[in-house]
């Protein structure tokens, strides 16, 4: 029985009872890309966005805005061939005054464009996240 049975097969979400060694083991039984990043230490949008680049072994400079980490998470990715689906944990993203509410959802708002783009695609983009 699948661990993600009852989650769509694209959609951002908080991480929730997933803990993300069960997510690792269940993106690889699944053929997907496990992408983690533990964003706690970042202060600022660019540190977080760093974070997230430096994480997912994205080229030196890319992903340093929202636009850029958007364009990356979907043509980018699209470009280097066939994909079976993607998992990706963002974990304790940060509440600072430089890294806010505000910056929170339009970081996630990114994911869930990427995650709408897939679904275009017809392939698996699941997102899980927590806060700090």
């Amino acid at each position: 029985m699948s661990l993600l049975m009852t989650v769509p097969p694209n959609l951002v979400q908080s991480i929730r009872a997933f803990r993300v060694v069960e997510l690792q083991e269940e993106a690889a039984r699944l053929g997907h890309h496990f992408l983690y990043a533990h964003c706690i230490a970042g202060a600022t949008k660019q540190q977080v966005l760093g974070i997230i680049a430096e994480s997912f072994q994205f080229p030196k400079g890319i992903g340093k805005n929202f636009d850029g980490l958007r364009t990356t998470l979907t043509e980018t990715m699209a470009s280097a061939g066939t994909q079976q689906g993607f998992l990706v944990v963002l974990e304790q993203l940060p509440n600072t005054q430089k890294f806010d509410k505000e910056a929170r959802e339009t970081l996630l708002d990114v994911f869930r464009d990427a995650a709408d783009y897939w679904a275009d695609k017809k392939v698996p983009f699941r997102v899980f996240y927590s806060f700090e």
